[in-house]
C-alpha cells in the first residue's frame, strides 16, 4: 500500500491541521452522489496523466489541469512531457497534495519524529502471530534496518519504507539518488516558472487519516506487503512498486485507480478513508478556484480514476475533464 502513502520516504507525516482556508477535517464535502459520478469514469483508453479543466458555463474562464504523480519513481524511469510544462506556465498556481517544500525543511521533520511511533507501549510484535513478524524483521534486516529502532513505528510508515532502496538516496533533501519525486521536480519548475505553490491538505491532516486506521490492520497490510515484495524479489511475480510504475509508465489511471481497489479488499474502510474522502475534499476547492485561479494541480495518480475518483467527480459537478495527449 505504499502508493496510497505520500512522498514521504520513511519520515514526513504528523497529526490533523488542514490548510488555511482549505477544508477542514471533518467537513462534508459538496461532491456528487457516486451514481452520478459512475457514468463519468475514465476508462482503459483514456490513457493520459494530463487533464484539462474547464467550465463549460464559463467560455472566458481559463482552464485549469489535474496532473498523476507517482510520488518515487527510479531515474531511470522518470519521464516529464512537455504537455505539463506548457499546463505549469498556463496555470497562476501549483498545488500538490502538500506543498513539497515542507519535506525539505528540516524543522518540520524533526518535529514529525516523536508522531511516528505508536502510542502506549504497543509495539509490532504485539500485533501479529510471532510468524510474520519474524518474517517482518529478516525482511527489514537484510535492508540494515534493524528491528529494534522500528519496532515502535507506526506500520504504515513500515509499508512506506517497504520496496524501496535504502541507499538510494532521498530526493526530497538533496544529493545523489537513485529515485526521483515527482513533486519536487513538478515544484522547481514552478518556483523557476515564478508560479506560486500550495497544497491541499497539510502534513498535520495527512498523518490524522493514517491514525484513523487501527495499528492491527496496519500491521496485517505490512505483512502482506513485505510477503508481495519477497515473491517479488525472487521472481515469482512483480513487486507491487514495479506494477504501479508499469502502470504509471503507461498513463493507465484507470487501472491504478482499480489497483487500489482491489488490493485495498479486506481492509475494512481503508480505500474510503484515505482516497475517497480525500478526493471529495478536493473536488470543491478545485470548483471554487476555477474561475478565479487557473491552477495545475499534482496528485497521485491513483486519485484520478475510478466512480469516486476526481476526474468522475469533477465530471458529475458540472465541469468539462478532458485527457491533453502528448
Amino acid at each position: 500500500m505504499r502508493y496510497l502513502l505520500p512522498f514521504f520516504v520513511f519520515l514526513g507525516l504528523a497529526s490533523a491541521r488542514p490548510a488555511t482556508g482549505l477544508l477542514a477535517q471533518g467537513t462534508a464535502p459538496a461532491a456528487p452522489p457516486t451514481s452520478d459520478a459512475a457514468f463519468q469514469v475514465p476508462t482503459t483508453e483514456d490513457t493520459s496523466l494530463l487533464w484539462r479543466v474547464s467550465d463549460p458555463d464559463n467560455d472566458t474562464a481559463r482552464a485549469s489541469y489535474l496532473f498523476g504523480t507517482i510520488h518515487l519513481i527510479p531515474t531511470e524511469d522518470y519521464f516529464l512531457e512537455s504537455t505539463v510544462v506548457r499546463a505549469i506556465n498556463d496555470s497562476e498556481e501549483v498545488y500538490f497534495e502538500i506543498d513539497p517544500r515542507d519535506m525539505q525543511d528540516p524543522t518540520k521533520m524533526m518535529g514529525l519524529m516523536g508522531q511516528i511511533r505508536m502510542r502506549g507501549d504497543t509495539s509490532l510484535q504485539d500485533l501479529l502471530p510471532q510468524a510474520r513478524y519474524d518474517s517482518i524483521a529478516e525482511y527489514f534486516a537484510t535492508t540494515g534496518m534493524p528491528m529494534f529502532f522500528l519496532e515502535k513505528m507506526k506500520p504504515m510508515f513500515l509499508s512506506a519504507m517497504v520496496g524501496q532502496d535504502m541507499s538510494a538516496g532521498n530526493p526530497l533533501m538533496g544529493g545523489d539518488s537513485k529515485m526521483k519525486s515527482y513533486e519536487l521536480e513538478l515544484s522547481e519548475l514552478a518556483e523557476a516558472a515564478g508560479k506560486p505553490i500550495g497544497g491541499l491538505e497539510t502534513m498535520d491532516f495527512q498523518l490524522a487519516l493514517f491514525d484513523s486506521i487501527p495499528y492491527s490492520v496496519q500491521a496485517e497490510m505490512l505483512y502482506r506487503a513485505v510477503a508481495t515484495d519477497m515473491a517479488g524479489e525472487m521472481g515469482e511475480t512483480d513487486s507491487e512498486f514495479e506494477e504501479m510504475v508499469a502502470m504509471y509508465r503507461r498513463h493507465a489511471v484507470a487501472e491504478m485507480s482499480q489497483l487500489i481497489t482491489d488490493q485495498s479488499a479486506g481492509y475494512g474502510n481503508f480505500e474510503e478513508l484515505l482516497v475517497v474522502r480525500r478526493n471529495e475534499s478536493w473536488v470543491p476547492i478545485i470548483t471554487e478556484r476555477l474561475a478565479a485561479t487557473p491552477t495545475l494541480y499534482a496528485v497521485g495518480a491513483g486519485h484520478l480514476g475510478g466512480e469516486r475518483g476526481v476526474i468522475a467527480l469533477l465530471r458529475a459537478g458540472g465541469l468539462t475533464v478532458e485527457p491533453v495527449y502528448p
